[in-house]
């Protein structure tokens, strides 16, 4: 394992653990974050602990043309219940993806100086949101970091407050990177709510190739 300093660099993925962990320390720096995306790491660690930056192989990913649109989410769909905007409320969804409660999870991953440092990303045109709502109430939404030269989207995390809320906000993620032709959604790790979605394991090596 490897322990960063303030030089901005990572060591090739092979120095990584076999349960992904590449380095620990640096910062949490804008060049930082987007060295560690378009390299294929990303940071994941708790409030009090070092920075832990991970690249895990295999590696989730979802290819937009594979998103399962299940009957139930299809019918939500139809019904146009809910409204649908993009880049609008970054800093309250990124904050309710914090706060949300998982099952398995004590706390979150979200730390405050991740929120103001993906705030900035936005800021900057590197990190987006789509955002779900019901009569004018945000109650659903995800965020991520954009690759647009590598045609990636790494999503980061996603919330409901409805039933089916965060998946709507994924299918309008998924429809609006097919008609700009991303080949792949970086999913990180494995879950089975991602599975159920299309996501699939890919050994680390291919993904990688998709970054070049």
């Amino acid at each position: 394992m490897v322990y960063l300093t303030d030089e901005l660099w990572f060591p090739p993925f092979e120095f990584a653990t076999r349960d992904g962990l590449l380095a620990v320390g640096g910062d949490l720096s804008v060049d930082r974050l987007l060295l560690a995306y378009r390299s294929g790491i990303f940071p994941w660690y708790s409030e009090g602990e070092p920075i832990l930056w991970w690249s895990p192989d295999p590696r989730m990913v979802l290819f937009p043309k594979r998103f399962k649109v299940s009957k139930s989410l299809l019918r939500i769909i139809q019904k146009n219940e809910f409204s649908i905007t993009f880049n609008t409320a970054f800093t309250d969804v990124i904050r309710k993806c914090a706060a949300i409660e998982r099952e398995g999870q004590a706390d979150t991953w979200i730390t405050n100086d991740m929120v103001d440092v993906y705030q900035k990303l936005h800021e900057l045109g590197h990190a987006h949101s789509v955002e779900v709502w019901r009569d004018d109430k945000l109650v659903g939404g995800l965020y991520g970091i954009d690759l647009p030269e590598q045609k990636v989207f790494c999503g980061e995390s996603m919330f409901s407050k409805e039933s089916n809320a965060s998946k709507v906000a994924f299918y309008y993620l998924i429809k609006k990177l097919k008609a700009e032709e991303y080949t792949i959604v970086d999913c990180q790790v494995h879950t089975l709510h991602l599975e159920s979605l299309g996501a699939e394991e890919i050994p680390r090596t291919e993904f990688l190739n998709y970054l070049l």
